[in-house]
C-alpha cells in the first residue's frame, strides 16, 4: 500500500517561497506518475505539476509556469515542489498523489496524463496548507 506524507506549507508573504515534500513509502518496484494538486475553498482540485518516478518530461499548470518547479530525489524516495514568487491566488491546500498506470490518448501511452485530474490518481496524501498574504 503506497502511502504519501507531505509537510513544508506554511504562511508567506506575496513574493516569497515555500518547498514542499512528499515522502512516499510502500512503491512496490513500479514507477509512478506523481503529481502536486491543490484545492482552493470554494474550487476544483487543479492538478499543479507532475513529474514521473522513472524519468522524463514533467508538466506544469499554466498558472504555475515559471515560478514552480516539481523534483524527485529518488534515493529517499520524495517527492518536491519548490514555489517562488508565491502570490495571494497560490493560496490552497496542496496535496501529492501517485498513480502506477498510463494514461493512452489516440493510440498512443504516456506515463502521466496530459492534464492531470483527480479521478486519474489513486494514492493521496493528506495535504499540507499553503497560505500567501498580500
Amino acid at each position: 500500500q503506497v502511502q504519501l506524507v507531505e509537510s513544508g506549507g506554511g504562511s508567506v508573504q506575496a513574493g516569497g517561497s515555500l518547498r514542499l515534500s512528499c515522502a512516499a513509502s510502500g512503491y512496490t518496484g513500479k514507477n509512478y506518475c506523481m503529481v502536486w494538486f491543490r484545492q482552493a475553498p470554494g474550487k476544483e482540485r487543479e492538478g499543479v505539476a507532475t513529474i514521473y518516478t522513472g524519468g522524463g518530461s514533467t508538466y506544469y499548470a499554466d498558472s504555475v509556469k515559471g515560478r514552480f518547479t516539481i523534483s524527485q530525489d529518488n534515493a529517499k524516495n520524495t517527492m518536491y515542489l519548490q514555489m517562488n514568487m508565491l502570490k495571494p491566488e497560490d493560496t490552497a491546500m496542496y496535496y501529492c498523489a501517485a498513480d502506477p498506470r498510463k494514461w493512452c490518448y489516440g493510440g498512443s501511452c504516456y506515463n502521466c496524463p496530459r492534464t492531470p485530474s483527480r479521478a486519474d490518481f489513486g494514492y493521496w496524501g493528506q495535504g499540507t496548507q499553503v497560505t500567501v498574504s498580500s
